[in-house]
């Protein structure tokens, strides 16, 4: 697919599967596997935090719903999950901001966020976005604000698993390795990356990295 000369893949992969996303998501464990990284970020009471590639918006909404005080803004570039977005939130009774835009063109202003999540959506982008995508993290970031990644982690055509190897078939994926992502993200000029955790649930190898900003949080 494609907005304003650029290319992105839906969240489902296809338009078609949109409507299938939510329930698929949920079957495969991932809303529990989100909580643990909101939980990793030791996100406080008014801090703002983005939530880059929120396809569905299921996260966003489950950020706000915990803490209400939070400002919580959504990006993706599609368009269709962006309503669907929009529609929960609705339902929901919360107040979220969804922009369309791309990881790595931001529409924000520097040192704006004390937190940027990224679930399950590093491994979409092209590896020539990558870098450009960590660098524009760390600019929208605040002094001492911190970026919380969950990803697969590739596997190999050799995985044991049939539903990860399926899973894990994209050549986007090559590469999608944690000694990787750290390096891009040291590259890219954040601070301390490390891998907080990995788990192997039914649809493959999951890790949850995080790096931060250089200098303090304020107080405010």
């Amino acid at each position: 697919m494609s907005h304003a000369g650029r290319t992105y893949l839906p969240a489902a992969g296809l338009d078609l599967l949109l409507p299938l996303y939510d329930p698929l998501v949920k079957l495969l464990g991932t809303d529990r596997a989100r909580r643990k990284l909101f939980d990793q970020a030791a996100v406080r009471p008014h801090y703002r935090v983005l939530d880059i590639g929120c396809g569905t918006g299921t996260f966003a909404v489950a950020l706000k719903r915990s803490m209400p005080s939070v400002e919580v803004i959504g990006l993706d570039p599609d368009p269709k999950a962006l309503a669907r977005s929009r529609r929960k939130a609705e339902r929901a009774a919360v107040s979220i901001r969804f922009d369309q835009g791309f990881a790595n063109a931001l529409p924000y202003s520097d040192a704006h966020f004390d937190r940027v999540f990224s679930s399950l959506m590093f491994h979409h982008l092209p590896h020539d976005t990558k870098l450009g995508t960590l660098r524009e993290i760390r600019r929208v970031l605040k002094p001492g604000g911190s970026l919380h990644l969950l990803d697969f982690e590739q596997e190999g055509a050799h995985s044991h698993n049939p539903l990860a190897r399926w899973l894990h078939a994209s050549e986007r994926m090559h590469g999608n390795r944690r000694e990787r992502i750290l390096e891009w993200m040291r590259e890219a000029g954040l601070m301390e990356p490390r891998v907080l955790d990995s788990e192997r649930p039914i649809f493959g190898k999951i890790i949850y990295v995080t790096a931060r900003t250089a200098g303090t949080v304020s107080a405010d």
